[in-house]
């Protein structure tokens, strides 16, 4: 099987290309002539389902295949789903011990697709985005599966700026307080209500930020429904993808990004809408045992991973709160778009726990 931020091949719907939003079939062909001889005049185009900020799609021609990802629907917010950011980043990565997709082409032209695109190589694998997908594996492969997503944001947060041709990426220091800034901004050009709570989280966030004691690659969005998994009997991260939010930053914020999204054994996942009860089994570990993980992987000091998970779960409220928008503008394509709005004060609720 084959996926990238989506459901494996099998459990997809295609479209025909002249029939997939986001994805003329004209410019789009006339375009790829030059940069993906592969896909010729005949090419189809599925969704892939399953994220709800950029749009992704497998494109399926004469001699291979390619994944496309693009900018969401209709009116965007500024700085956001910049596609040349997350070219750049992937490209850095080539060759690295971060296991990311081929890339191929950028287009910045957008006049070919209604928003600048990239384009990148399928990878063999499955992205694990349903209980019953997980519910497959046994405890122990689990446990094996946790330890490597461990293992490979440590080597994201290890990734040598310099030698990459990163160190420019982002600024050097003062991470959270830049998020601030931005994800307020976010959040005032987005809203569709008043959210309770949210004026108090914002002061309590800004008040209590601790002082970055490291600046690293972060990816900004990590987590398992993020990363593509082999199919082989041990598994592993074949892939990291959806690097939209990725800088540099803050190491300890992107190891709660993804505690923002995993609810192990016994533990409530209801205020975030994706992937639920994907990690709610045998052999997965708590959160708190994956930070415990973390921590003697990389040495790093976690005694402020309170603020932290506030910090990214605000954040995660803000970005849904956009993705709601754009929802009942109906500007969003696949399913489980009707399920975002209700998260967003829950995660603000979460968020104030974290901080008492």
């Amino acid at each position: 099987m084959s996926g990238v931020e989506g459901k494996p091949l099998e459990e997809t719907a295609g479209l025909p290309s002249e029939e997939t939003p986001g994805l003329p079939q004209e410019t789009f062909t006339r375009w790829a002539s030059a940069k993906l001889p592969q896909l010729g005049d005949a090419w189809r185009a599925e969704v892939i389902s399953g994220g709800l900020s950029n749009l992704t799609y497998r494109v399926r021609g004469e001699q291979g295949t390619v994944i496309v990802r693009r900018p969401p629907l209709g009116k965007l917010l500024p700085s956001a789903h910049d596609m040349a950011r997350e070219h750049r980043v992937l490209s850095a990565l080539q060759g690295t011990d971060v296991p990311v997709p081929r890339v191929l082409a950028l287009c910045d032209d957008p006049e070919v697709a209604g928003a600048p695109f990239y384009v990148m190589a399928e990878v063999d694998g499955v992205v694990f985005r349903e209980p019953e997908q997980t519910a497959r594996l046994s405890a122990e492969q689990r446990r094996d599966l946790a330890d490597d997503l461990v293992e490979v944001l440590a080597r994201i947060q290890a990734v040598d700026l310099e030698a990459t041709g990163l160190a420019d990426f982002g600024r050097h220091g003062g991470y959270v307080e830049r998020q601030l800034r931005r994800w307020t901004a976010q959040w005032e050009a987005s809203r569709t209500r008043e959210v309770a709570g949210m004026p108090e989280l914002l002061t309590a966030l800004a008040r209590q930020q601790p002082h970055q004691a490291e600046t690293t690659l972060v990816h900004g969005d990590y987590r398992l429904d993020n990363t593509i998994i082999s199919t082989d009997e041990t598994p592993r991260v074949a892939a990291v993808v959806d690097w939209e939010l990725s800088t540099l930053g803050d190491p300890l914020a992107d190891l709660a990004t993804w505690l923002t999204y995993w609810s192990g054994p016994g533990e409530d996942g209801s205020a975030v809408p994706v992937a639920q009860g994907l990690t709610d089994l045998a052999g997965f570990p708590t959160g708190d045992e994956i930070a415990e993980r973390y921590a003697a992987r990389t040495g790093r000091d976690l005694s402020h991973l309170a603020f932290y998970r506030a910090f990214t779960d605000w954040r995660l409220a803000v970005i849904l709160e956009g993705v709601h928008a754009r929802y009942l503008a109906g500007k969003s394509l696949g399913e489980g778009y009707d399920r975002v709005g209700p998260a967003v004060p829950l995660l603000v609720d979460r968020a104030l726990a974290h901080l008492a």
